[in-house]
């Protein structure tokens, strides 16, 4: 006679039996679903940045004309795009009129855009809508702006000479059309369009800064000007840095307000780097031509980032 045993585990002892997760496995998942979330942001940059930018320093060491986008044939020409567009004198002057421009640009846009900053940062009647009506230039298109400039900036039909031959200070300024006043007069325009921007954003900075600061500065018998420099200033470091950075970004590539205003003219006055890519590529349909001028821009932008890159790991140390 035979006895047979049945034996019977708990289930504490039956967990124990079954079999662990593999670890790999787990740590394949994880970076497959990482993968998963950041494709569609690399996807995205390499069509619509990555294509772009390596298309076109190709195409600046092509002989590229319309006849290419039937034919499909753009033969290499080495450098010859290159050492035509630097011999040419409207390329130095180009750059000139892109280094003058960006920097009054971001001078005037800054430190108005700062100056009513400061002022807002005020309670007073009215506060907020004075500050939604400033914010009119910066929302409307900037063509619309410039076709409405060139209105008023006319020698002979225009608004702000008509004004000033009211009050006796002038009338006759030739702003859009003479070649010492054309840059300048651009210049003025953009700066009205960007204090918006700058105002917000460095408004939003202030705002941040303990208001305990400012009263142990009173305290200690510091003047407005010295509050400013020495509390508020260092505070608003790294919200300038921004403002500053995206202003150049956008200004050292315009274009639409330029075209608006002046075309480039009177006598090359107002050419920048974005009027002389635009004027190669899409007047003289020398694509060539433009893709280098294109690239140049590019590359002061990218220098730019590297040392806006470099001075903020600097101060992070």
């Amino acid at each position: 006679m035979t006895t047979s045993t049945v034996t019977t585990q708990t289930p504490a002892k039956a967990s124990k039996t079954a079999a662990a997760p593999d670890p790999d496995r787990l740590r394949r998942r994880r970076r497959l679903a990482q993968w998963g979330f950041v494709a569609p942001a690399v996807v995205f940059m390499l069509l619509f940045f990555g294509y772009p930018l390596v298309r076109n320093v190709v195409m600046s060491f092509q002989h590229y004309t319309p006849k290419t986008f039937f034919t499909g044939e753009a033969p290499f020409n080495g450098a010859d795009n290159w050492s035509n567009v630097f011999q040419d004198a409207l390329f130095g002057k180009a750059l000139w009129h892109t280094l003058v421009f960006t920097a009054g640009s971001l001078v005037g846009q800054f430190c108005i855009g700062m100056a009513l900053a400061v002022f807002f940062s005020r309670r007073f009647p009215l506060n907020g809508v004075l500050r939604s009506l400033i914010l009119l230039p910066w929302l409307v298109p900037m063509v619309v702006s410039g076709i409405v400039w060139r209105r008023i900036l006319d020698q002979d039909t225009g608004v702000l000479n008509s004004f000033l031959e009211t009050v006796g200070i002038g009338g006759s300024t030739p702003w859009l059309t003479s070649p010492e006043m054309a840059l300048v007069s651009v210049i003025l325009v953009n700066i009205w369009i960007g204090i918006p921007f700058n105002m917000v954003i460095l408004y939003g900075g202030l705002q941040e800064i303990p208001k305990e600061l400012h009263e142990a500065a009173a305290l200690d018998g510091a003047s407005a000007w010295r509050t400013f420099r020495s509390v508020t200033l260092p505070m608003l470091k790294p919200v300038i840095t921004v403002v500053l950075v995206l202003g150049f970004m956008s200004t050292v590539k315009i274009l639409d307000l330029i075209l608006a205003l002046t075309d480039g003219g009177p006598a090359d006055a107002t050419q920048t780097l974005g009027t002389l890519t635009y004027q190669n590529s899409f007047v003289q349909l020398d694509f060539g031509a433009g893709a280098v001028v294109g690239n140049v821009l590019i590359l002061i932008s990218a220098v730019f980032a590297v040392f806006y890159l470099r001075a903020n790991r600097t101060e992070g140390k």
